[in-house]
């Protein structure tokens, strides 16, 4: 099925999406691409970020698909690989991912981290895996990011200077999904 759907799912704590880090940017450059749409909203419990309350929201308000791109960043990362063990979907980019709660109360309450990840179900569900990481995140440890590149064999992009991509810009992943939109 030809892609024509992106969807970003933020990272928990967003405030407005539309006026944080690359988000509202990036949407606004994948719709000037022909054939393409890209949905940006506010999540339910934007805060815990709780499993249980954004991958219904993904499927029922996002219409997340076999002909969408999920571009999940941080938390939204999480969302998208737990979104995709269990559905069918075109692609991944996952930014800034990871795969434990990292001791934190709030992580750990909102569910994704309660049981080992399933990277044969999420690699049989999309047709293409995307990944970009850096060494100087401040958040994630990059045996974490590491992690996640490995149990998906994902297309990983290893920066050394982005810290967690919440930079207003984000060329590169305009790029990734010019790509995905010509892939089979």
């Amino acid at each position: 099925m030809p892609l024509c759907k992106a969807v970003i799912v933020p990272g928990n704590g967003a405030g407005d999406v539309e006026h944080c880090n690359w988000y509202g940017w990036a949407k606004k450059e994948i719709n000037k691409m022909p054939d393409m749409i890209c949905l940006l909203k506010n999540m339910p419990d934007p805060v815990t970020a709780r499993e249980c309350l954004w991958l219904p929201f993904m499927e029922k308000e996002l219409g997340c698909d076999e002909q969408t791109v999920i571009i999940g960043h941080s938390s939204g990362a999480a969302a998208a690989m737990r979104y995709a063990e269990t559905h069918k979907v075109h692609s991944i980019v996952l930014v800034g991912a990871y795969t434990s709660d990292l001791g934190d109360k709030n992580e750990r309450e909102s569910g994704y981290f309660s049981r080992p990840w399933e990277w044969e179900k999420i690699r049989g569900n999309c047709a293409h895996i995307v990944q970009f990481g850096s060494t100087d995140d401040p958040f994630l440890p990059w045996s974490e990011q590491q992690a996640v590149a490995d149990g998906l064999q994902a297309q990983l992009h290893k920066y050394t200077d982005r810290g967690h991509f919440q930079n207003t810009h984000f060329p590169e992943l305009i790029l990734t999904v010019h790509k995905l939109r010509d892939a089979e």
